[in-house]
């Protein structure tokens, strides 16, 4: 098992993970005040995964890169429709702002990538987010999913490009048919495994 650590922050308890792996460091997801916690650690990220562009996962985005250096690697370029900032804005009479960073790899039509030495195979499960993607580590047998497919739940459907329909597919499409035994580290709450949540999820019977 590889060295993991979490860091879960914001108003939305979202979660970021910390991966040391032989070939360098890769931090997932960047909620609030996910750098300060990185400081603490001790540690130099070399790679950056989004996992999708909603603002609890990308509060932390931008000074990440800037201290550390790290490439980013995003389904899509940095957008304010998928942030979901100028919506959460409107809804809470507050101004919501995403610090600008850029994306350094697009991953929109890979389906595999090579980062911190290791080959990760890519999901595209659209319909919590249009840019929603699954990082998985196949010689571990680690998914990180954000959040597609949660510990008994899977992400909300009702934003703006959101379908239940895309998601509950996409899910069993793509990520159910991977060996039981994988691990789900997702977006909110604790991880849990594919076998798991084939056969006791109930969005998924």
């Amino acid at each position: 098992m590889p060295d993991i650590s979490s860091y879960t922050g914001g108003i939305a308890a979202t979660n970021a993970y910390l991966l040391r792996l032989p070939g360098g460091t890769v931090l997932v997801d960047a909620p609030e005040g996910v750098a300060d916690w990185l400081r603490l650690q001790n540690v130099r990220v070399d790679v950056l995964f989004l996992t999708h562009q909603h603002f609890d996962h990308t509060l932390g985005a931008a000074e990440v890169k800037t201290e550390h250096g790290c490439r980013v690697f995003a389904f899509a370029p940095l957008s304010k429709d998928l942030t979901l900032e100028r919506l959460f804005g409107a809804m809470t009479g507050s101004s919501m702002e995403v610090p600008t960073f850029d994306v350094d790899e697009i991953l929109e039509g890979k389906d595999s990538i090579e980062a911190a030495g290791e080959t990760w195979r890519l999901y595209h499960v659209p319909g919590h987010s249009p840019d929603s993607v699954c990082f998985h580590l196949e010689s571990l047998r680690l998914l990180f999913g954000g959040d597609v497919l949660f510990l008994d739940g899977v992400g909300r459907a009702d934003f703006p490009g959101g379908s239940m329909r895309q998601l509950i597919s996409g899910i069993q499409e793509k990520l159910l048919p991977l060996p039981d035994a994988t691990q789900v580290f997702p977006g909110h709450g604790d991880d849990t495994t594919i076998g798991r949540e084939r056969m006791e999820n109930p969005y998924l019977q």
